[in-house]
């Protein structure tokens, strides 16, 4: 699995005109799914971004989580992420999960986020053509990577 994560003022998701997701203060997640992902990485990753300390505490120092703050979290599937663009000039998708495996693993790790936390968790579409609007806060952008099973 691979995520952007961005520390946001606020994030929306936007399909044909109508808002799917919003949140205030929290991350946006953009996640992708590789196609040899399985429960571990997603435990991983959606645990990883519970406890992630990337927000300030009183001294201004990065050592709380979206958990601490009481955050947001907006979840966005983005396949794309798993691009590989070093060949040519298109960038290659095979390291991506199909659509199906996608789907179902990207359900499961915002049922799981759910279960998890008090959070608020939003989502965007799964495979539409979506607008993300983000104010992000810092900024802080970090890329998380676990590495997928062989």
């Amino acid at each position: 699995m691979r995520a952007v994560v961005q520390r946001v003022s606020r994030a929306s998701v936007t399909v044909d005109g109508e808002v799917t997701g919003k949140i205030n203060h929290g991350l946006l997640v953009l996640l992708a799914v590789h196609e040899n992902d399985t429960q571990a990485e997603l435990e991983w990753m959606a645990n990883k971004l519970l406890k992630l300390r990337i927000f300030m505490d009183d001294q201004e120092k990065m050592n709380r989580s979206v958990t601490d703050v009481g955050g947001g979290i907006l979840v966005v599937s983005q396949f794309t992420l798993y691009g590989d663009a070093r060949k040519g000039t298109r960038p290659s998708f095979i390291q991506s999960a199909g659509p199906e495996k996608a789907e179902k693993m990207y359900d499961d790790f915002v049922d799981y986020l759910r279960k998890k936390s008090d959070l608020k968790i939003q989502t965007g579409v799964f495979a539409a053509m979506m607008d993300v609007e983000l104010l992000n806060d810092g900024p802080v952008t970090l890329v998380l990577d676990r590495d997928h099973t062989p």
